[in-house]
């Protein structure tokens, strides 16, 4: 039941037994929307598939025909979630999302590695790190981060950190692993994080030679010069490659540093230049002249955009002054313009005199979000915006005669409007 791959990881099959099979769920987010599959959850015999943890991500793969979609731990089980059941007792099996599987192999010797240099170079420890993604396209939401405590790192010292990791790497440094009882002396002397409260069985140390020792659960290379980009065809020649892409603000008082390693560097020249090829297209300069073009559109779009933000403002006063000139107003006004902002319908809202008139003003798409305001004597107000929300899924707040906010959808907005003219009708009457 438990990851077997300690040794091998380049092992992309592997026949076993089914354990057990029990139903289960899958809590995921697709396309930034939180959503629950149900499904199976698969023990077997013994495994191929990583499961996730100490910062890498699982594999993918099959159970027979039956796609795994996540790999969990559970003390010393590896947990499989599948879609449709397996037979319990069956052998089965076992293959590898191998792209997957050596993506991450890749991202994760390339963390030790730099992880290791960075403290030897410059005294920088690491303090977490995480593979985001596996290898895709959209390598902007696919990069590696490693937190280093420190609060800045110079561009200088990045340089220094880039060429010596791909030193290493061009020396081909064998990666070996070893497997220690406990109580071994040598657990002590390995570099390492601590072990989990429900770790079993023996301690696993890698090994780069002459480089480092880490306790690690996770699939690395056997080699630093696996590192590499994989060729594509047999004329071309693999490179030494771990690119580090610069670094960001971290929490308390730390640094991320952001690396690509392997593939994914070639995946990202691929992107990186596709974008470069669109960026020609669109903005007819060269790929030297792609900053100074830009910086004019975005100049060009201020203006544009101030000019039009005072053209807005001039109209919302028209607006108002216009609805204040009809002898025959009453006292609700409603309107809805698609371009605007909360400060288009405030002054239009401020030049009607909203003690003695209802205003119902939104901005957005007509039956799409946007943004509304209702403004007017405050009893009205406090009693009608609720019911406002709840027609418009919105959410907003009110004090002092306004009650604005955000709404989800204005497909409504109409039945909103004739359901504030009724009542300002009845209110009407009611006075008189």
């Amino acid at each position: 039941m438990a990851f077997q791959c300690q040794r091998d990881c380049y092992m992309k099959e592997f026949v076993t037994a089914v354990v057990s099979c029990c139903p289960a769920e899958l809590k995921q987010e697709v396309n930034g929307k939180k959503e629950t599959l149900k499904g199976f959850n698969v023990l077997l015999q013994d495994t191929i598939l990583f499961p996730e943890g100490g910062g890498q991500p699982d594999d993918h793969g099959l159970i027979g025909e039956v796609p795994v979609l996540r790999v969990t731990r559970q003390g010393p089980d590896a947990v499989h979630f599948v879609t449709s059941p397996v037979e319990v007792g069956q052998e089965v099996r076992v293959t590898v999302d191998w792209e997957r599987r050596f993506d991450h192999m890749q991202q994760h010797s390339g963390q030790h590695l730099i992880t290791a240099l960075a403290d030897a170079m410059f005294g920088y420890k690491t303090t977490s790190w995480y593979i985001i993604g596996s290898v895709s396209p959209d390598l902007g939401r696919h990069r590696s981060t490693i937190e280093l405590d420190t609060p800045s790192v110079k561009a200088v010292q990045l340089q220094e950190l880039e060429e010596a990791v791909n030193e290493k790497i061009r020396a081909g440094i064998p990666v070996g692993v070893q497997l220690l009882d406990l109580s071994d002396p040598a657990v002590e002397k390995v570099r390492s994080r601590g072990l989990p409260d429900d770790h079993a069985g023996p301690v696993r140390i890698i090994d780069m030679e002459g480089i480092d020792a880490n306790m690690c659960c996770g699939t690395h290379v056997t080699n630093l010069s696996h590192l590499q980009v994989t060729p594509i065809t047999q004329t071309q020649t693999s490179a030494e490659v771990i690119k580090l892409l610069g670094t960001e603000k971290g929490k308390k008082n730390k640094t991320n540093l952001i690396f690509l390693t392997g593939n994914r560097v070639l995946k990202y020249v691929e992107k990186s230049y596709s974008t470069e090829r669109s960026l020609v297209s669109l903005l007819k300069t060269g790929p030297d002249e792609h900053v100074e073009a830009v910086e004019k559109i975005q100049k060009s779009v201020k203006m544009l955009q101030k000019s039009n933000l005072s053209l807005l403002r001039d109209m919302a006063v028209l607006i108002a002054r216009d609805f204040k000139n009809n002898p025959h107003r009453g006292n609700f006004f409603s309107f809805h313009k698609k371009e605007g902002d909360n400060e288009f319908m405030n002054i239009i809202a401020n030049e009607i005199n909203t003690e003695e008139t209802l205003v119902f003003l939104t901005v957005g798409e007509e039956k799409g979000a946007g943004l509304f305001l209702l403004a007017g004597p405050s009893g009205q107000v406090t009693e009608l915006g609720p019911r406002i929300l709840e027609l418009l899924q919105g959410k907003g707040a009110g004090k002092s005669g306004r009650f604005q906010g955000k709404a989800n959808s204005l497909a409504r907005r109409e039945e909103v409007e004739a359901f504030l003219r009724q009542r300002c009708k009845h209110h009407s009457s009611e006075e008189e």
